[in-house]
């Protein structure tokens, strides 16, 4: 697939979408492009609370397949205090919202992963994990990210967020799901009263090579305390 064929359509908030993107959608569905759609519902937003918020999300992610015949949908509930997909509530908006539509479609999901702390910080992979744990046990095929530091931070994402993510996907993939609410309530419980003194992080060229691209000692020292933090939780990945 040439990086030409695959295409992105935005929703708006909430339950809408402007002429400008139907018309980009029409070109595409007529040039047969994978299309992925994407829409972050607010909570705390116009829909108003979790329950709400959760309706919300599973009539815009069914309405991308329908309005814009998307491929797949890019979810992100975010909280509209923090700015985060990471908090309790978000959290809870993509797990429900996610389960539902599995177990009575195939339509494939991902969603998009927006944290408070910077990269370089044992917060912003916690974050991750609470993320990546409650889209892999509610059934979503893709995970899209790490923006990290809210992702409006100039230069404040690397890889190594990313494979945090990845590598916690893979050790939880066949949790029972009460097992993973037991440790997304510990896990979560860990760092949502840092929210307002979060770790602003380092820029990628202080926890990274910029020459050779890897991961400094200081950052890769962080990661294990986050592995261990995760491990003492229940949580194993057989190559940490």
């Amino acid at each position: 697939m040439r990086q030409s064929d695959s295409h992105e359509v935005s929703q708006l908030n909430e339950l809408k979408i402007d002429v400008g993107a139907l018309t980009f959608t029409a070109h595409y569905v007529l040039a047969g492009n994978i299309i992925m759609c994407e829409q972050m519902p607010i909570f705390g937003g116009y829909a108003g609370g979790l329950e709400e918020t959760t309706i919300v999300d599973v009539a815009t992610t069914l309405n991308a397949f329908v309005m814009t015949q998307a491929t797949w949908h890019l979810d992100g509930p975010i909280h509209v205090r923090w700015g985060i997909t990471t908090a309790r509530e978000p959290l809870a908006v993509a797990g429900h919202c996610a389960r539902a539509i599995e177990e009575h479609t195939n339509l494939m999901l991902g969603n998009q992963y927006y944290t408070v702390a910077g990269p370089g910080t044992k917060m912003c992979l916690l974050e991750t994990a609470a993320q990546s744990i409650t889209d892999t046990v509610s059934g979503r095929e893709i995970l899209s990210g790490v923006a990290s530091a809210k992702g409006v931070a100039t230069n404040k994402t690397t890889g190594l967020e990313a494979r945090f993510m990845g590598e916690v996907a893979h050790a939880v993939a066949g949790m029972p799901l009460e097992e993973a609410n037991r440790i997304l309530d510990a896990l979560v419980g860990s760092y949502e009263k840092d929210y307002k003194t979060a770790p602003a992080g380092q820029p990628f060229d202080e926890c990274y090579d910029p020459i050779k691209v890897v991961p400094t000692a200081e950052y890769l020292a962080v990661y294990d305390e986050a592995v261990k933090a995760m491990q003492d939780l229940g949580v194993n990945y057989k190559h940490w």
